[in-house]
């Protein structure tokens, strides 16, 4: 593995600890895309540093048992502000 994928690796993981943002959101913000950070998080980052993997592996289950929730809140919200249009047309 390049030197700049593993300093990558572990930059991802960094973040992920400080920040706690989901994939989508940790991608958008670094510029990379969602499948690279996921992979950079789950594949290769056990090679690079353990520790650092069981950690942000530990954050990974949690957005993996809400991510219902994340799903259904975002589209409640939707349907309020579709009915917010409806309703003022």
């Amino acid at each position: 593995m390049h030197e700049q994928i593993r300093r990558r690796c572990v930059r991802l993981g960094k973040m992920l600890l400080e920040t706690g943002l989901t994939v989508r959101a940790l991608a958008k913000a670094t510029g990379y895309s969602k499948s690279t950070v996921h992979k950079d998080l789950t594949e290769r980052l056990p090679n690079v540093d353990v520790a650092l993997s069981e950690e942000v592996a530990k954050i990974l289950a949690y957005h993996k048992s809400v991510r219902h929730l994340r799903g259904g809140e975002a589209t409640r919200i939707k349907w309020m502000n579709e009915m917010k249009k409806v309703g003022s047309s």
